[in-house]
């Protein structure tokens, strides 16, 4: 019953908007001096001092400032002009460049926020003066931005790794190709919207040279390709450890400012005070979720779930798709790190009990989290365009263009649980 209790307080104190590391800490102080005493916390500085110790977590800070980086010295209005070029000539060809770079930034970044930002600012204003329908602009943005989410080096992957126990390699080798098909598909749509709606995603006129615009194209692209081949193949060749090659994401971020002349200290005191931002944010929020999930495991709450799940009938898949629903509901109201932080380490002893493969099942876990980023109300692609985006996008036109491509996501997501074997990369 503690434990019921604790899980519907926190929701009810994060719905009336109060800070998700204070609702977890406080809730999880409060009803766990009522119920236990104050002798429960004695463990926490141990708690504590492990997030301290782990290793794996200091990936995070770096692969941020890695992408605030690229972010910054403007990679990514490099990557969508040349893009835009290359493939804008065609009926939809705008949305496609997005999407392509969307998924270059994702491989690059894995900060959604970034890469929507960066899209919304660079890429809307160019689509809506070409007369696109601006729900598919505004959705093709989200979209694109929440790549991040599943192409590695993704954040959450690697927070979901942590909590889960598994090697957070063999989660980038595995959300390789799930992440690619929903690149695909996203373009697959397009090009099928382009032929049925032209007049959604009209093509652009081009006044350049094609081998001009090709050489460009290869000085933009080309660069981030290799530090993205560096990042990712030093970790599937075994040569680093996530944590090590976000070392080299940083220091090849800055190499990559510094070749395209936009490096400066005060630049990059910039991104060090941005990265700090959103890296105690992370973590605070990681302090709050352990006292909670410490209360609620030695209030019974996991006996509670497990015993739930356990007893249902079906198994494995029913506890696959109620999870799966669980979390996407979930997922328009709280956050994708609340969810991994607190939701995701109560659900994997019973995935553990029921011989369900935790590489699989965090990949689902993962994809399911990007759609979150698009669920309306509280999506957070849907604000980071709000924010940034021209007067007369209304917050119902965003709302409206990401629908398609939350229901393309979930196809994937259906795809990814039904044919694992040839979709994840053991």
């Amino acid at each position: 019953m503690t434990g019921i209790i604790l899980f519907g307080l926190a929701l009810i104190f994060l719905f009336l908007g109060y800070s998700v590391a204070y609702t977890f800490a406080g809730v999880s102080l409060v009803v766990g001096y009522i119920a236990m005493g104050s002798g429960l916390f004695d463990f926490m500085p141990y708690r504590i001092m492990s997030i301290m110790q782990n290793t794996t977590m200091m990936a995070i800070p770096m692969f941020v400032f890695m992408g605030i980086v690229l972010q910054k010295t403007g990679l990514a209005e490099r990557l969508l002009e040349s893009a835009a070029k290359l493939f804008g000539s065609n009926p939809g060809g705008l949305a496609i460049s997005t999407i392509i770079v969307g998924s270059l930034l994702a491989a690059s970044t894995g900060v959604v926020g970034a890469s929507v930002v960066a899209m919304g600012v660079i890429s809307l204003p160019v689509m809506l003066k070409n007369n696109y329908h601006p729900p598919t602009a505004t959705g093709v943005i989200c979209a694109a931005g929440t790549l991040g989410q599943i192409i590695p080096p993704s954040i959450i992957l690697i927070i979901l790794g942590d909590v889960m126990g598994i090697p957070v390699g063999d989660l980038f080798r595995a959300a390789i190709i799930p992440g690619l098909l929903l690149v695909v598909i996203y373009i697959i749509y397009i090009v099928i919207l382009g032929k049925i709606k032209p007049e959604f995603c009209p093509p652009i006129e081009v006044t350049e040279n094609k081998k001009e615009i090709l050489i460009q194209a290869a000085k933009d692209i080309l660069p981030p390709l290799v530090l993205i081949i560096a990042v990712l193949g030093s970790i599937f060749a075994g040569v680093a450890t996530p944590t090590e090659s976000s070392a080299i994401g940083c220091i090849g971020a800055v190499i990559l400012s510094i070749f395209y002349g936009s490096f400066s200290f005060g630049k990059i005191n910039e991104v060090a005070k941005e990265t700090v931002k959103v890296s105690s944010m992370i973590f605070a929020v990681l302090i709050g979720a352990t006292a909670f999930s410490m209360v609620f495991s030695y209030s019974g709450g996991d006996d509670l779930i497990h015993d739930f799940f356990m007893g249902l009938p079906g198994d494995k898949w029913t506890f696959i798709f109620l999870t799966m629903l669980a979390i996407l509901i979930l997922g328009f109201f709280i956050d994708f790190i609340e969810i991994a932080f607190v939701v995701v380490p109560m659900l994997t002893p019973v995935a553990i009990a029921l011989n369900i493969d935790l590489v699989w099942f965090a990949v689902l876990i993962s994809m399911n989290l990007q759609t979150s980023f698009l669920t309306p109300p509280f999506g957070f692609s849907l604000f980071y365009l709000k924010g940034v985006a021209p007067k007369s996008v209304k917050t119902t036109t965003i709302y409206k263009g990401v629908i398609p491509f939350i229901i393309l996501q979930i196809i994937v997501l259906a795809l990814v649980m039904f044919f694992p074997n040839e979709l994840i990369l053991s």
